[in-house]
């Protein structure tokens, strides 16, 4: 400051250095169809929306898509198939919010109407996850309707999601699904987990994790599914047969004849009946639609009283739509993880909410190539226990022969320190480079390495095994650095590792008294 005025003349000066603050390590991004896509009637269809509810979810995207089941009577053995609504980022939604998830973005690449008619598309897939390289938020990256993709396509998305994260933002984490994951290993139609692995390839495997098997939920209940499921002619004809064949004989014929016709009545159909009977010729399009539920509801109840079989298909209707990906539910479980321990603690050994079972229960010995393998794609493994539930029993990348990168918890915590220094020193773009900016920005990076350190994030007893701040001339830069403005940082860090195997050495000694 420069004085030309006689007079008292006040300059402040900081004291302290800018500090760093973590970036948020669990915003997963979601893609898949929706039923609807709008916000206040602006379109939403391909663009990142910003959610933090399922409530929000449904204002914004919609309800569950319609689901349609075949029944297939083969040699007398009744079984299901479902042939519409195959579409799963609805239901994976309510799991991830059932197990700790929050803040969100959800990229609706089609509706459910379009999709039926043209398909589930790969490369919109694709195009909805490159649409969130103008987003700065997200985190984790997340694509369960690839499920219902061939298994050829599927790994074109899946590998698209590792490059996404590993190659194009470097700041990102994807969490992979077993293309059909619901069987076991030894079944005849081939293991599900060796053509992964043999179909994945080898780029960027440090930036995904990949889990088996699928997850038999709780999800879908009783009150939100009914016999209208049925929708094909010859379901709905096998239905009716098979519950009057079921019905008891002292059961009032009349009664069951009305139950049985109700099957595959149209809303039309009982509108123009409904309207017909005395006192209801004028009623509106809400009373009749609301009569017609009711009717729904009522015919529901009757046919699980009447007929044990139609029970029987109601409940294999419900476990296939309750039989979910995991990776839902690991974005929750990441998000959980995050804001209860920090990013630096494996995500694993934990209880997943809403969840029955696993589809494919796994012993130890099944579990050991799955952890380990000599392609070093590891594969999570979800287990159940008894006395415990369903739990997370796996913390590896798909890069497990990397000691650097082998477990989740160290890939996404050095992600959080990168993106948070980045965005810290972009403050000192075009400051001075000299040695007052060094100390700086030195003090900078040490305050904020020393609170991770504080909290656990780091291993070491000490601040100084657990990190080392080096920046200055002929020590991290050379002169011919500074003529060409380049200011050099190097930070080491010791991060903690789980303790995956625990070994205690027994032995006996001799008595002593």
């Amino acid at each position: 400051m420069e004085f030309k005025t006689p007079g008292v003349l006040i300059q402040e000066i900081n004291a302290f250095p800018n500090s760093v603050v973590e970036v948020a390590t669990a915003i997963p991004a979601f893609i898949g169809y929706t039923q609807k896509a709008a916000h206040q009637n602006n379109s939403l269809l391909n663009k990142p929306w910003r959610i933090t509810s399922m409530g929000e979810f449904v204002e914004c995207f919609g309800v569950t898509p319609k689901f349609e089941f075949a029944i297939k009577n083969t040699a007398g053995t009744l079984s299901v198939e479902q042939t519409g609504g195959l579409f799963l980022l609805h239901q994976s939604m309510r799991l991830f919010f059932q197990n700790g998830g929050g803040a969100c973005y959800v990229v609706s690449i089609g509706t459910f109407a379009e999709a039926q008619i043209n398909g589930i598309s790969a490369t919109k897939m694709q195009a909805g996850i490159d649409t969130l390289k103008r987003e700065q938020e997200p985190t984790l990256l997340v694509v369960p309707d690839a499920m219902h993709l061939d298994f050829a396509s599927c790994i074109v998305v899946q590998q698209h999601m590792l490059a996404h994260c590993g190659y194009e933002m470097k700041n990102r984490f994807a969490i992979l699904d077993i293309h059909n994951g619901y069987r076991s290993r030894a079944e005849t139609a081939g293991d599900c987990v060796t053509a992964f692995r043999n179909a994945l390839g080898i780029n960027f495997l440090n930036f995904g994790a990949a889990y088996y098997p699928w997850v038999n939920t709780s999800v879908v209940q009783d009150d939100e599914l009914d016999y209208t499921v049925f929708t094909d002619a010859i379901s709905q004809s096998l239905l009716k047969a098979l519950v009057t064949e079921d019905a008891c004989a002292d059961k009032n014929v009349a009664e069951v004849e009305k139950i049985v016709n109700a099957i595959g009545q149209s809303f039309d159909d009982f509108a123009a009946q409904y309207r017909a009977t005395p006192g209801h010729a004028t009623a509106d399009a809400n009373s009749v639609d609301h009569a017609f539920r009711h009717r729904i509801h009522e015919v529901q109840q009757s046919l699980m009283l009447l007929s044990p079989r139609y029970a029987t298909l109601f409940k294999l209707v419900k476990q296939q739509l309750n039989l979910l990906p995991p990776s839902a539910a690991m974005a929750g479980v990441y998000t959980a993880v995050d804001q209860s321990r920090g990013v630096w603690k494996a995500p694993a050994n934990v209880s997943l909410n809403a969840v029955v079972s696993p589809a494919v229960n796994l012993t130890q010995e099944e579990q050991e190539d799955l952890n380990v393998a000599t392609t070093g794609k590891s594969v999570n493994a979800i287990r159940s226990f008894i006395g415990e539930g369903t739990l997370v029993w796996g913390a590896r990348t798909l890069d497990g022969n990397s000691l650097d990168w082998r477990y989740i918890n160290v890939r996404r915590t050095i992600i959080m320190i990168e993106e948070s220094l980045r965005l810290a020193c972009k403050a000192y773009i075009f400051e001075p480079n000299a040695a007052n900016t060094w100390v700086s920005m030195k003090s900078m990076v040490h305050n904020f390495l020393l609170g991770i350190w504080r909290r656990g994030g780091l291993a070491g007893s000490r601040p100084d095994d657990a990190f080392a701040v080096q920046i200055g001339l002929h020590e991290t830069m050379t002169a011919e650095d500074l003529q060409e403005g380049l200011l050099r940082i190097t930070v080491l860090v010791a991060l903690t590792r789980p303790a995956e195997f625990i070994e205690i050495t027994f032995q006996q000694q001799q008595q002593k008294s």
